[in-house]
C-alpha cells in the first residue's frame, strides 16, 4: 500500500512539473526549429548555415583577424567575416561586449570576445551574443547558443531546415523580435 501511495505522489509531481511547461510553450508560440537552420547576419547582410546548439549558452561566429582595440575609453573589436556563398569579405567593427573563457571538450580552455550581431533565423531578428572564433574547421560558421533561442525557439534534433529567415521586412520596418 505504501508503495502506491509513493508511485502516486511521484506520478503527481511529474505531472504537477511537466505542466507548467507546456502552458508556457502554447502561449508563447514557440517556432519548431531543426538542429540546422539558415541565417542572416543583418549587418552585413550575409547569408550562414547555423548549427543550432542547446547544449551552448553563447553564440559563436566564425571569424578571422580578430583585432581588439580601445577607442573613447570603450573596448572594441575588429575582425573579418566571409560570406561562404560568394567568398566576399567584410571587416566589421563592433563595441566587446565582454571576454568568456571557454572550455573545449577536450579540457582546453580558449580567451574569446564577444560581441553583439543581429541575427535572422525563422522570421525573427535576434540580438545574440556571438564570441568571435576561427570556425573554419566546422561545417557550419554560425553556431547559436540556448540564450539566443530560448525567447523564441524549441529544436527538434531530427529535423534540419524547418524554416526560412525572411526578415527583409522587418528589417525595413525597423521592426525587432528580441
Amino acid at each position: 500500500m505504501y508503495a502506491l501511495k509513493l508511485l502516486l505522489c511521484l506520478n503527481l509531481f511529474l505531472l504537477t512539473i511537466g505542466l507548467p511547461v507546456e502552458l508556457q510553450a502554447a502561449t508563447r508560440k514557440l517556432e519548431i526549429l531543426g538542429w540546422v537552420e539558415n541565417a542572416t547576419l543583418m549587418d552585413p547582410d550575409i547569408s550562414l548555415k547555423a548549427k543550432l546548439d542547446t547544449g551552448a549558452e553563447t553564440s559563436s561566429l566564425d571569424a578571422e583577424i580578430i583585432k581588439k582595440f580601445r577607442k573613447d575609453g570603450k573596448r572594441w573589436i575588429r575582425f573579418r567575416v566571409t560570406d561562404p556563398v560568394n567568398g566576399e569579405e567584410f571587416i566589421i567593427v563592433r563595441e566587446r561586449v565582454r571576454t568568456i573563457n571557454v572550455v573545449q571538450h577536450e579540457g582546453d580552455s580558449q580567451i574569446r570576445p564577444v560581441v553583439d550581431m543581429a541575427v535572422c533565423i525563422a522570421g525573427q531578428i535576434v540580438h545574440a551574443e556571438v564570441s568571435l572564433i576561427d570556425r573554419g574547421e566546422f561545417i557550419y560558421p554560425l553556431l547559436l547558443g540556448r540564450s539566443a533561442l530560448e525567447s523564441f525557439a524549441l529544436v527538434d534534433p531530427a529535423n534540419t531546415f524547418l524554416s526560412e529567415p525572411n526578415c527583409e521586412s522587418k528589417a525595413l520596418d525597423g521592426d525587432s523580435d528580441i
